[in-house]
């Protein structure tokens, strides 16, 4: 099911932002857009063009499911939770998580 409601859109790019630790402005940054424009994004205030749906995603490493769908998948918030905890790391912690995920995921080549 297709989400239509703006304000839902922006509820669930903060909540993602925030799990993932990055400010508006990083985001805003990322995207190409203003801090203004992504600021009222989050706030449901302004319609969006599939593009600029596209380059926050990109900016947040989501799909665009993640928000335009009414159902959060499973994997999806697993993700999301890890990467909560990855960034609650300290930098040492998160470089070691890191440098073992790059070692599996290249074994799986």
């Amino acid at each position: 099911m297709l989400v239509y409601d703006f304000s839902v859109i922006g509820n669930k790019l903060l909540a993602i932002r925030k799990r993932a630790g990055l400010t508006q402005m990083e985001v805003a940054e990322a995207a190409g857009l203003s801090n203004r424009t992504y600021a009222d994004i989050e706030r449901g205030t302004v319609n969006m063009r599939m593009e600029t749906i596209l380059r926050i995603c990109d900016a947040l490493h989501i799909t665009p499911d993640e928000i335009l769908t009414g159902e959060e998948s499973a994997i999806g918030r697993r993700q999301e939770e890890l990467i909560a905890r990855l960034n609650a790391c300290s930098e040492k912690d998160r470089n070691t998580a890191l440098q073992i995920l790059d070692i599996y995921l290249r074994s799986l080549k």
